[in-house]
C-alpha cells in the first residue's frame, strides 16, 4: 500500500482508471439489459454467481489458505447481505435514473460511513469529512436538479420523476456504508479475495431467492439484452478480479479514490451510448461530487 503522500505508478494509475471505466460501462450495460427485459434480480445473479465462482477459482490455483475466527463466521454473512441489498437497490436506481445521476446518489456512501461510524462505533467523523459533506450534498442537489429548474417541471413533477430511483440509490448507499464500516471492525483481517468470494456468493443467493419468489429468472427478450446481461457480467467480474489479484501487486488499495471518477465514465458512455443527457447545471452538480469524494479518499491521513 502506498505510503500518505506517495505517488502511485503509471501503471497503477492506468489499472485504477480503467477499473473505473468498467464499473461504469457495467451500469451501462446493465441499462441496456433493463430495457430489453431482464430484471434486477437476475442480473444480480448473473453478475454475482459468477464473479464467485472466478474469485473461487482463483483461491484455488493459488492454494489460498482459508481460515475463519468465531467472530468472522458471525460477520461475513452479514456483510455479505448487506453487498446483497446495495446490488439490488444500485442496479433498481440504474433501471430507474439516468446511469451517472443513479451512481451520483450512490457516491453519498462516505457520508453513511461516517454516520455508521459514530452510530456503531462512537467514532466521531473527522473535519474534513464534515466539510466535505454539504459540499458532496450540494452537488447532489444540482446533480438531480431537486427544484425541477433544469427539466422545467419544477419540484414535485421532477420528484415524481426521480423520486424511487434516489431512494433506491440512496439506500444502497446506506448499506454500502454500513458494509464497509463493519467490514473494518469486524473483518479487515480476512484475506480481500476471501472476503469477496464470501460476499458474492451471499449477494446471488439473496437475488437468487427473489428470482424464485417472483416466479423464475427474466431473461431478455433481444439480442441487445443478451448482450447487455454478458457485458454486465463479464466488465463487474474483470473488474474485481482486477482489483484482487493485480491492485496488491502495484502497491495500492482497492478502493483508492482514483476510482471515484465512475460516474464522470457513466455519464459519458451512457450519453454516447443510451443517448441520456444532462443539463450543464447537472454536469456541475456531478462533478462537484465527484470532486468533493476524491479529495476525501486522497486527503493525507
Amino acid at each position: 500500500m502506498a505510503g500518505p503522500g506517495k505517488a502511485i505508478s503509471g501503471t497503477a494509475f492506468a489499472t485504477l482508471l480503467l477499473i473505473a471505466l468498467m464499473m461504469g460501462a457495467n451500469h451501462v450495460a446493465a441499462r441496456i439489459a433493463f430495457n430489453n427485459g431482464v430484471d434486477v434480480a437476475t442480473a444480480v445473479v448473473f453478475r454475482s454467481g459468477i464473479t464467485a465462482l472466478v474469485i473461487v477459482a482463483i483461491l484455488s490455483l493459488q492454494r489460498v489458505r482459508v481460515r475463519f475466527s468465531a467472530r468472522h463466521k458471525r460477520m461475513l454473512p452479514v456483510i455479505g447481505l448487506l453487498i446483497g441489498i446495495q446490488s439490488l437497490c444500485l442496479y433498481s436506481s440504474v433501471a430507474r435514473l439516468p446511469v451517472a445521476l443513479a451512481l451520483l446518489a450512490f457516491n453519498t456512501y462516505p457520508i453513511w460511513t461516517a454516520l455508521w461510524a459514530w452510530l456503531i462505533y462512537r467514532q466521531r467523523p473527522e473535519r474534513a469529512m464534515l466539510v466535505a459533506m454539504p459540499v458532496i450534498l450540494l452537488g447532489l442537489a444540482l446533480a438531480l436538479d431537486v427544484l425541477g429548474a433544469a427539466s422545467g417541471l419544477g419540484a414535485s413533477g421532477q420528484w415524481a420523476r426521480i423520486g424511487a430511483g434516489v431512494a433506491f440509490a440512496l439506500a444502497a448507499a446506506g448499506t454500502f456504508g454500513l458494509a464497509l464500516v463493519i467490514t473494518q471492525h469486524e473483518a479487515a483481517d480476512v484475506d480481500g479475495r476471501v472476503r469477496t468470494a464470501t460476499t458474492m456468493t451471499m449477494a446471488s443467493l439473496l437475488a437468487l431467492t427473489m428470482v424464485a419468489s417472483q416466479g423464475g429468472f427474466h431473461l431478455p427478450q433481444a439480442t441487445a439484452g443478451w448482450w447487455g446481461l454478458a457485458m454486465l457480467t463479464f466488465l463487474y467480474g474483470t473488474a474485481f478480479t482486477i482489483m484482487f489479484t493485480v491492485l496488491p501487486k502495484l502497491g495500492v488499495v482497492g478502493n483508492a479514490a482514483i476510482m471515484n471518477v465512475e460516474p464522470v465514465f457513466a455519464l459519458v458512455l451512457a450519453w454516447l451510448i443510451l443517448g441520456q443527457a444532462i443539463a450543464p447545471v447537472q454536469v456541475a452538480g456531478a462533478l462537484l461530487v465527484v470532486g468533493a469524494v476524491m479529495a476525501l479518499g486522497l486527503r493525507k491521513r
